[in-house]
């Protein structure tokens, strides 16, 4: 089964072959689907371009979304090499490792307005790009969040008030676009073992903390999260939009 034959997607933020993104990445390949990547950094291109190839991926750009020029640059080959748009993978999050290790009392203003800046403000940048390459294709737009955005979670901090505007986001754009027949949601993935994820004190605790909590009494896998991914951005998910949907085991209903 194709459910995406024919279909674009551009993939912004795999890191490794292990990242949430790249496991999306592989479903939708697996479904059909013709791929662009992104990375930023000449660290993160010799780790992306070997996998996208290995996909039969053309399109691989740098970008970095806090220049405007290179989203406009990833934007213009999008339109030259395909002349539309379907789908737009937004995992994309950074903040200063201080900004995770001290209290969030102490984030400094520079560190606020780059987790903000390259976690949330982003998803709005790219989808203001996307929008005119997806009108008539009935698009979807997903990024990736987390449920320190609701809850205090220790060392998420500053991540936590960025995913908190990202969800925000997902909403407003999902007003402005529903007219165009374009779809913005959000999956809120539970712990899982990334490259971003070591960057947080304390991760090994959060995953067994929540294994022992969830409903399911175990810990999600990316694959898992690249389901419910594909569910979103395909014609399965047509009416469904501004959502946030938890991928955690059911660790978000629990109180006690």
């Amino acid at each position: 089964m194709e459910m995406l034959k024919g279909k674009k997607a551009v993939i912004f933020g795999v890191a490794n072959e292990r990242s949430i993104a790249w496991a999306i990445s592989r479903s939708l390949h697996e479904e059909g689907a013709e791929l662009a990547f992104t990375y930023a950094g000449e660290v993160l291109e010799k780790r992306v371009r070997p996998l996208a190839e290995g996909i039969g991926s053309r399109i691989i750009l740098p970008c970095d979304v806090t220049k405007d020029g290179q989203i406009d640059e990833v934007f213009a080959t999008l339109k030259a090499e395909w002349g539309a748009l379907d789908i737009l993978v937004h995992a994309i999050a950074f903040a200063a490792k201080e900004d995770l290790s001290n209290p969030y009392l102490q984030t400094s203003r520079q560190g606020f307005q780059l987790a903000l800046d390259v976690s949330s403000y982003s998803l709005v940048a790219l989808s203001r790009h996307a929008a005119s390459l997806m009108e008539g294709r009935k698009g979807a737009i997903l990024t990736l969040t987390y449920m320190g955005s609701e809850k205090v979670i220790p060392h998420y901090n500053v991540m936590g008030v960025a995913k908190a505007a990202l969800e925000a986001s997902v909403r407003y754009l999902a007003h402005d676009l529903g007219p165009k027949g374009i779809r913005v949601n959000a999956i809120s993935a539970g712990p899982i073992k990334t490259l971003a994820a070591a960057g947080i004190p304390g991760f090994k605790e959060m995953l067994h903390y929540s294994s022992e909590r969830a409903p399911l009494r175990r810990n999600v896998d990316a694959e898992e999260v690249a389901r419910a991914a594909l569910y979103l951005v395909s014609d399965m998910a047509s009416a469904v939009t501004g959502e946030v949907l938890h991928v955690d085991g059911g660790y978000n209903i629990m109180g006690m």
